[in-house]
């Protein structure tokens, strides 16, 4: 048996089989044994039927049969009754005053029952056990690789991720049969003694096996921190070479006038907060270094991020290219291109920059997949006009554009620059080197790179997932700005919250609702989940809440110009009412838009939350959120309560972690984290030591030479991110 042979040259496969492991991935032998549990059973508690009692508590893993329901011959109590069946022996099942439980499983299913036995010594039955549905029984708790052996009683079951047609059962029987024909002395460990020795964790084939087949859950527990800390290494020696190889490459110096600046900011508004100042001087700071910046500023909705973005690049745009071949300086500015993920929000920061150097004699442009346009125009020079793309395209090449604003078309092999020195990114944090070239193309110089971001970001996951980047925060808030008033409005509470809003719509304020669903579901598809939708939810507070008042719609399988039109309505106040899905929660920017109801709001993670929340924080007027929830859980309410109680983003970001998991609340396709990963996340010790270990190996062997194995892994995972 070698590593890389199929799964079906040694294991006897259905096609049901073949096709349920091709959907989990699973083609090789390696393939299986690194498809690890994702939880364990402990079935040390578990009585054999035949053993039981009367009168002990009592839990069961067993195949019920003769379900039916019935009422007591003289009490006419309704009963529930079933027969459990193990392999030792049955036992009768009965659930008072319960019949209903009769009728939710069918003859044959497998469960875990847990309740008392009951009865006559003759005659013992469990009385009113809870029930847990299963896929498949336990494996047999004495059935080991360590036959014979005197090691403690294997009490843990592992549950691995399954699908159809394949079961935790085959994964667990499956494994044994490979530790049994000698595979794990195919393996080699690819972290080195002097990365794992100082941390205590086993080496790669003792973790296979306390993994797989734990004898203890202390050996459980150490195989998983060997597998997670892996997990975070690699990515950790992937941002680490990121990081090494732009420091290496050449970039440009930007000269920084102070006082030219405060002349730039002093035409704000507002006065800068004292965090978008330190953030300013720290991106000023990397402008006059060696080394190309990499940098995350991160910042709570309405926080100035945008600010800071038009300071810096006021500054770069204002700055003169190097010498040339000839000893001359090159003709022209510095260039800056700013990207955004949507064209509302590149139109939006289009409209912003305007605002910012509409006094200075500085081209912005705008390029987006439905037009181009370009300040000042000539005819009126407070205004931007449309021109076309090749004309656009031109003026970047030769440089009379120093700034522009666009989508993902700025990536583009027809766009560009003559010479690119900033990069700034709004919401799209995958965005790296290689990225940062293919925009730079021709121009040997790296551009600087500022990504931003509203999305609170746990500082475990921000340091695994942008190792590559140094981390700005934005934690304060302009003056003056009233926090929203946040109420969690639950089942049957709702009659308030629409007075409130009407009060507001009559006060001359608009109006958010956002429902998960952009229509109603196809009833004939099983399990669909009931959830307010867009198209029906408009209609009926049209009709019922809100009658009388203007309402529209906006969802991401809309046009571009669509929507443009929707948002230009809205901002106009041509609306009041803007019913949509989570599209919105990303850049929109309506300032007397003062209120928002989110339906569904248990669907949404509490960062997710918080972003909706920012759409209505923009103006002077007092905002208010109303999370809708008709779930009756203990948890969704305490998920809930923490939107109301929390001071900032950053707070329940980390919340949110400890609570839903960094999985739902970042995305693993995006990481390159299995679940198991996503874990270690919460481990701050584990993620430092982590990225310590990674950047010792990188200054030692920036080329991983040493270590192929590494390298090959980084390798995979570069190709799995590549096909999100």
């Amino acid at each position: 048996m070698n590593l890389q042979d199929t799964l079906t040259t040694h294991f006897r496969l259905g096609s049901e089989q073949q096709k349920a492991l091709k959907r989990l991935g699973l083609v090789t032998i390696e393939n299986l044994l690194f498809h690890l549990p994702v939880r364990y059973e402990n079935i040390s508690d578990v009585q054999s039927v035949g053993s039981l009692v009367k009168g002990q508590e009592a839990v069961v893993y067993g195949q019920l049969t003769g379900l039916k329901t019935r009422k007591a011959w003289k009490s006419k109590v309704p009963i529930g009754e079933a027969y459990v069946e193990d392999g030792s022996a049955k036992i009768k099942v009965m659930w008072f005053n319960q019949p209903y439980i009769a009728k939710m499983y069918q003859n044959g299913v497998y469960v875990k029952l847990a309740g008392k036995v009951a009865g006559s010594e003759n005659k013992l039955y469990l009385s009113n056990p809870e029930v847990e549905l299963l896929n498949n029984l336990p494996i047999d708790r004495h059935d080991s690789i360590f036959k014979g052996s005197e090691a403690e009683e294997d009490t843990l079951y592992p549950i691995y991720r399954e699908t159809k047609g394949i079961t935790s059962k085959w994964f667990y029987h499956a494994v044994i049969k490979c530790f049994e024909k000698g595979i794990l002395d195919e393996i080699v460990d690819p972290l080195p003694t002097e990365v794992i020795k100082p941390y205590n964790l086993p080496e790669i084939k003792t973790a296979l096996v306390w993994i797989h087949t734990p004898k203890k859950i202390t050996h459980a527990e150490s195989a998983r921190k060997r597998f997670a800390f892996q997990e975070v290494f690699y990515i950790q020696v992937q941002k680490a070479r990121e990081r090494a190889e732009a420091n290496a490459a050449n970039t440009y110096k930007i000269k920084i006038d102070k006082k030219h600046l405060e002349e730039f900011t002093n035409r704000f508004p507002f006065a800068l907060t004292e965090a978008q100042t330190k953030a300013i001087e720290a991106i000023s700071d990397n402008f006059v270094g060696k080394h190309a910046m990499s940098r995350l500023l991160e910042g709570d909705v309405g926080s100035g991020k945008t600010a800071v973005a038009a300071t810096t690049a006021y500054a770069v745009a204002t700055s003169r290219p190097p010498e040339g071949l000839d000893k001359k300086i090159e003709y022209g500015n510095l260039q800056v291109a700013y990207m955004a993920p949507t064209e509302i929000l590149a139109k939006q920061h289009f409209l912003s920059f305007i605002e910012y150097f509409k006094h200075l004699p500085i081209q912005i442009g705008l390029l987006t997949s439905s037009g181009c346009q370009k300040f000042p125009s000539k005819s009126d020079p407070n205004k931007p006009t449309p021109i076309s793309k090749t004309q656009l395209l031109k003026w970047v090449k030769n440089g009379e554009i120093p700034i522009l604003i666009g989508t993902h078309a700025l990536i583009y092999k027809s766009v560009e620059f003559k010479h690119l020195a900033y990069v700034i990114i709004d919401e799209q944090h995958r965005f790296g080197t290689n990225q940062r070239k293919l925009l730079a193309k021709k121009d040997n110089n790296l551009p600087h790179l500022l990504s931003m971001t509203a999305t609170p970001i746990p500082r475990t996951l921000a340091l695994t997932i942008y190792g590559d980047l140094d981390i700005t925060l934005l934690d304060q808030m302009p003056s003056g700005r009233k926090p929203v008033i946040t109420e969690v409005v639950g089942p049957g509470q709702s009659a308030k919250m629409y007075e409130h809003v009407k009060a507001e719509l009559k006060s001359g304020r608009q109006a958010y609702v956002i429902c998960p669903r952009i229509e109603e579901p196809d009833p004939d598809k099983a399990n669909t989940i009931a959830m307010k939708n867009v198209a029906t939810e408009a209609e009926r507070l049209g009709k019922e809440e809100f009658a009388g008042y203007k309402i529209s719609t906006l969802h991401s399988k809309m046009s571009p110009a669509e929507k443009d039109k929707i948002m230009k309505d809205f901002s106009e106040h041509k609306t009041d009412i803007l019913v949509a899905t989570s599209v919105v929660e990303v850049g929109v920017n309506v300032p007397n838009a003062t209120n928002i109801i989110i339906e569904g709001a248990e669907r949404f993670g509490l960062s997710q939350l918080h972003q909706l929340r920012g759409r209505v924080i923009r103006g002077t007027h007092q905002a208010y959120c109303f999370a809708v929830t008709d779930s009756k859980s203990d948890k969704t309410k305490q998920r809930l309560k923490a939107l109301t109680t929390a001071k900032n983003g950053f707070e329940l970001s980390e919340y949110d972690l400890q609570f839903r998991g960094s999985g739902e609340l970042y995305g693993q396709k995006q990481s390159g984290l299995s679940d198991l990963g996503m874990e270690a996340i919460k481990n701050l010790k584990l993620v430092e030591a982590a990225r310590n270990e990674a950047q010792r190996l990188i200054s030692n062997d920036a080329t991983l030479e040493s270590h192929p194995l590494i390298a090959r892994q980084l390798e995979r995972l570069e190709k799995s991110l590549h096909m999100e």
